[in-house]
């Protein structure tokens, strides 16, 4: 059963924006944290943002702080992740993740995660 599914990626120039969206049919109650993270090709998947259970704190990459707004609907179960002024250097395979089960956010100790939504950014 798919548990967490990604969309909202696509193809935008420098200065865009796009709105990610991660849904969890598959998983009736969230415990932790939830997160994106990012993978470019030949690089190692890293931590974009990460928002507490109820929604009262997130965490950013200091790569994305100003840009990138981190929220979610509890009610629909549901992740997003606004970009704005995006740059070249965001292109990547953007991926979800939910139920933090590690000490530290920006680490891939998830319980759950998607299978990613492809974003491009041209100059």
């Amino acid at each position: 059963q798919v548990q967490l599914v990604e969309s909202g990626g696509g193809s935008v120039q420098a200065g865009g924006s796009l709105r990610l969206s991660c849904a969890a049919p598959g998983i009736t109650f969230i415990r932790g944290f939830m997160a994106w993270f990012r993978q470019a090709p030949g690089k190692e998947r890293e931590g974009v943002a990460a928002i507490s259970v109820g929604g009262s704190r997130t965490y950013y990459a200091d790569s994305v702080k100003g840009r990138f707004t981190i929220f979610r609907d509890i009610a629909k179960n549901t992740l997003y992740l606004q970009m704005n002024g995006l740059k070249p250097e965001d292109t990547a395979m953007y991926y979800c993740a939910a139920d933090l089960v590690a000490t530290t956010w920006w680490s891939l100790g998830y319980k759950y995660w998607g299978q990613g939504t492809q974003v491009t950014v041209s100059s």
